[in-house]
């Protein structure tokens, strides 16, 4: 039994990649249940994406922990029969298809709102359920590209550069869950269940937030900047003796704190007094800061930066924030079994919750089409 606020919620997952599985990953993680209904022969379009260990793909894998599968054609009568047993006991529905596709096989809103009263049904698309592009499909990097993302992302002058993570994906399955969690709390309330609508563009929008604060608010429209914070100064990358070192000293009394670190006195000269002052005279102080800075490692700054709390860290690749101690110290590793290639390490859950323990294995990763049979069996098809 998957334990977890969710415990005893059935999500008939219809979705495919990265959206929709990120999504009800979630919702897993927090205890629902998790049917997960594929194309029969070739399944998830993830399970054909790399990296692959022996003919298994890692990224499928990494996305689909202790959820069950069956192979479902939504167009075959037979197939529909079987949906349909699934979808009386299911609470939550979501789906990840270009909008209007489950309309035409029946499994639209409007075809189960009044059929299945208590439904929670969540979709996530590019650009939503409505707008003048609601019919066009979407990838992550075009959904970074069209909301301003790329547009603050990089160096000056640099060529468009894309955040190294689906973002565009990832945020849209974060907030399809939160829906769906709000939904449920709402449905405790009414009885009733809802629609949920969550565009993958809407989601970029949403995080813009400095820079579309600096744009409502001032008209200016903001532009790369590397590492640099566009509003708030020491709060970027520095160079070391070594290679580089993460300081944001956020406010005037971290900027005291850190400049008696280094034996400066700026915090006394008014042209870096104030947040206002650093940021008209940013590329002084980080002049005046990086020839202190060169004298040591990032790992020794790091140390007696530490010691005086001020907020700094190292620039980690992928296997140092993999394996640093604070990682494994929050169970940010996981590991879950397939039945062909054994134990899957992947990334764990980071929200953790006083009731229910965060263990560090997760529920078996499906083949495709896996549970059939005893899905069959359960629900009397």
């Amino acid at each position: 039994m998957n334990k977890g606020p969710l415990s005893g919620l059935l999500v008939l997952d219809l979705t495919r990649v990265l959206v929709g599985p990120y999504c009800t990953m979630i919702l897993s993680d927090l205890g629902a249940r998790v049917i997960k209904v594929e194309a029969p022969g070739v399944g998830d379009d993830s399970r054909g994406f790399g990296p692959f260990i022996e003919d298994q793909s890692a990224y499928f894998m990494s996305l689909n922990r202790n959820k069950e599968s069956i192979a479902l054609n939504l167009k075959v009568e037979e197939d529909k029969k079987i949906f349909e047993k699934i979808l009386d006991k299911t609470d939550i529905l979501v789906e990840n298809f270009k909008p209007g596709t489950l309309t035409k096989w029946g499994y639209g809103w409007e075809n189960l709102k009044d059929k299945y009263p208590k439904l929670i049904y969540a979709s996530a698309s590019g650009f939503g359920q409505t707008g003048p592009l609601k019919e066009l499909p979407a990838y992550d990097m075009v959904v970074q590209g069209m909301g301003g993302l790329m547009s603050v992302t990089g160096q000056p002058n640099s060529e468009p550069t894309r955040v190294g993570t689906s973002i565009g994906d990832i945020t849209a399955g974060l907030f399809t869950a939160i829906g769906i969690n709000a939904a449920l709390y709402d449905r405790q309330k009414t009885g009733k269940g809802m629609y949920i609508d969550v565009s993958m563009l809407d989601c970029q929008i949403a995080i813009l937030e400095n820079a579309i604060a600096r744009y409502l608010s001032k008209g200016e429209i903001p532009k790369p900047m590397g590492s640099r914070h566009p509003s708030i100064s020491p709060f970027e990358a520095f160079k070391t003796k070594d290679s580089y070192i993460i300081i944001a000293a956020g406010n005037d009394k971290l900027f005291e704190g850190m400049c008696k670190v280094f034996d400066l006195e700026l915090y006394k000269d008014a042209k870096f007094k104030t947040n206002a002052d650093r940021n008209k005279n940013i590329e002084e102080l980080k002049k005046i800061l990086e020839e202190k800075l060169k004298d040591k490692t990032t790992s020794e700054w790091c140390k007696v930066l530490e010691a005086k709390r001020i907020p700094c860290g190292p620039i980690n690749n992928i296997k140092e924030a993999v394996e640093s101690p604070q990682t494994k110290a929050r169970n940010m590793i996981v590991s879950a079994m397939h039945n062909k290639i054994g134990e899957f390490k992947m990334a764990g859950n980071p929200i953790k919750m006083s009731s229910y323990e965060d263990k560090n294995t997760r529920g078996e990763i499906p083949n495709l089409d896996q549970h059939r049979e005893k899905i069959l069996k359960e629900f009397g098809t």
